[in-house]
């Protein structure tokens, strides 16, 4: 069960990560992370949860973890969109001692793990941004979230953008826009943002496609990924550009608008969609989607 200041269930969370920690931590350096979790849960001020953040890479090293299917099922049925997978070690443990903080205080909670954020080098700072969905009172980290967006740190963007569904729940649509245009500006994987086709809008459509203008009047590619957040807002404002990236006769291209086209309701899109009787079968089966288009 949720517990009412978390927005998924944290006990069962716990027990998952634990399982996977006591897998890949040497037993003397788990029963250190152990003993400082219960230090970290009684703890009134941060003393211990500071030392221990930033000495945990020295007890786990540079190890990968690697989840089996059937346990990137389980986190994804604790938390939709949040993955653990291909994390360091320093990471998962990490988070392992940010979720002992004691969060019945509200504003002592936020401003022990707000301390951590205000401390913290490059790497400390992903771990911190991986921990968004994870922290109590989510609702309060949104200013937070904003800021990290802003860097051009690319392991800070990585864990705030890659299998994270903290922004799409929770940034107000400029944040929201703002983090999208960031990722394709940065040249980001976006099939790894949770809730990114569920979140397009007209001003972030509006917005790419002037960004795609200032990449053609630079002689640069334009991601043919930016397209799926246009589909459900063409007009006649922007057919034309639709019908250029069509004509362009780059097969991926091709391929990009008909999924595009796919996806709005504007008669013209219809009619382009219906020149490519091929493309529009492969979409109808879902032999052609955003995900393998290549």
């Amino acid at each position: 069960m949720k517990n009412e200041i978390y927005s998924y269930d944290i006990e069962e969370l716990k027990k998952l990560l634990l399982a996977l920690i006591k897998q890949n931590l040497e037993q003397a350096n788990y029963f250190w992370l152990e003993e400082k979790s219960g230090i970290v849960s009684s703890e009134n001020n941060s003393s211990q949860l500071n030392l221990s953040f930033v000495a945990i890479p020295r007890k786990t090293g540079k190890q990968i973890i690697t989840l089996t299917p059937v346990q990137k099922e389980h986190v994804n049925s604790i938390l939709p969109g949040f993955s653990v997978n291909n994390w360091p070690l320093h990471r998962l443990c990490r988070i392992w001692i940010l979720l002992h903080v004691n969060a019945g205080e509200k504003d002592k909670y936020y401003n022990k793990i707000d301390a951590l954020f205000k401390n913290a080098e490059m790497n400390e700072l992903a771990d911190l941004y991986s921990a968004l969905p994870l922290f109590a009172y989510p609702e309060i980290w949104t200013k937070r979230c904003a800021e990290g967006i802003r860097s051009n740190i690319g392991i800070v963007l990585d864990a705030i953008m890659y299998d994270n569904p903290y922004p799409s729940k929770y940034l107000v649509e400029s944040a929201w826009n703002q983090l999208v245009l960031k990722a394709f500006f940065t040249e980001k994987d976006v099939n790894r943002i949770f809730g990114l086709d569920e979140r397009s809008n007209p001003k972030l459509a509006s917005t790419l496609i002037d960004y795609a203008h200032e990449r053609w009047a630079a002689n640069r590619i334009v991601n043919v990924q930016l397209w799926r957040l246009v589909g459900k807002f063409i007009d006649e404002t922007n057919f034309p550009d639709i019908q250029k990236v069509f004509a362009s006769g780059d097969i991926k291209s091709r391929k990009a608008i008909a999924l595009t086209c796919a996806q709005s309701d504007y008669e013209q899109a219809k009619n382009l969609l219906d020149t490519v009787q091929e493309l529009k079968t492969e979409i109808r089966e879902n032999k052609l989607n955003w995900i393998n288009l290549n």
